[in-house]
């Protein structure tokens, strides 16, 4: 969407502070010991409280209120009670959801308890790329030209990018245009930010694999090749200048 009026700003900052505050909250509620699915609830009951209906649910009648996932999943992970946590476990909290007609969206990668298997300079990576991302972000700039920056970044640190799991606008619906944001550069892709746009911006930043493939529940990615990704994702609204950056509060980058 295009916010073009105050009360578009206004009602994509409740739906945006909506999911920052669960994403944010849900984080620093993740326990060892404790199930996804147990985590999973405590987010459902804040953005219900909130006044605020998931997203995947309410979309694709996701088996859960938000994705969580754990080590070798990527995204989409479904939060079972089989799901266990456990001390220095990669996870990925995706939390969007929609409020009085506006749509928001966000996510972040994190390591529970001690960082005792090595994941935090993955985490760290994909904050600083996204970090960087939003830097440059603003109307008439190429949507191939970040996701170049993106991938040369990760590159840098060593690591690989995601090329099927892109970035989007949102809004007024959890996926609008553009509806590929991607992480590598795509030559064909001639598509610009505009100016007063919302979207979705995301990284997913891989230690072996490039693609993913579903896991037999239908909803859960993995590497196709293995290892692990971090994704770090804000709602922005583009400008002429710095981003608005609507779900800052969710303290990704803290």
């Amino acid at each position: 969407m295009s916010i073009t009026k105050e009360y578009e700003m206004q009602g994509m900052l409740e739906a945006s502070r909506a999911v920052a505050t669960t994403l944010r909250a849900m984080r620093e509620h993740a326990k060892p010991g404790m199930t996804a699915k147990e985590l999973d609830d405590f987010g459902g009951e804040m953005l219900t409280s909130l006044g605020a209906k998931s997203a995947p649910k309410l979309t694709y009648g996701f088996p859960g209120w938000t994705c969580i996932s754990v080590n070798n999943e990527v995204a989409h992970g479904v939060p079972s009670e089989h799901k266990v946590l456990q001390e220095g476990d990669l996870i990925n909290i995706d939390v969007s959801a929609e409020l009085n007609g506006f749509w928001s969206d966000n996510g972040g990668s994190f390591v529970l308890g001690e960082d005792i298997h090595g994941h935090n300079q993955l985490v760290n990576a994909s904050k600083r790329i996204l970090s960087k991302a939003l830097s440059q972000i603003k109307g008439g700039v190429r949507i191939a030209d970040i996701g170049r920056l993106i991938e040369t970044e990760a590159k840098r640190s060593g690591y690989k990018v995601i090329k099927n799991l892109a970035g989007h606008g949102v809004g007024r619906s959890l996926h609008e245009e553009p509806h590929e944001i991607l992480n590598y550069y795509n030559r064909y892709n001639t598509n610009r930010f505009r100016k007063n746009s919302v979207v979705a911006i995301e990284t997913f930043i891989s230690t072996d694999s490039t693609t993913t493939a579903t896991e037999r529940d239908g909803w859960t990615l993995v590497g196709s090749r293995g290892g692990y990704v971090a994704q770090h994702e804000h709602t922005i609204v583009v400008t002429d200048g710095k981003p608005v950056i609507l779900t800052a509060m969710n303290g990704i980058f803290d």
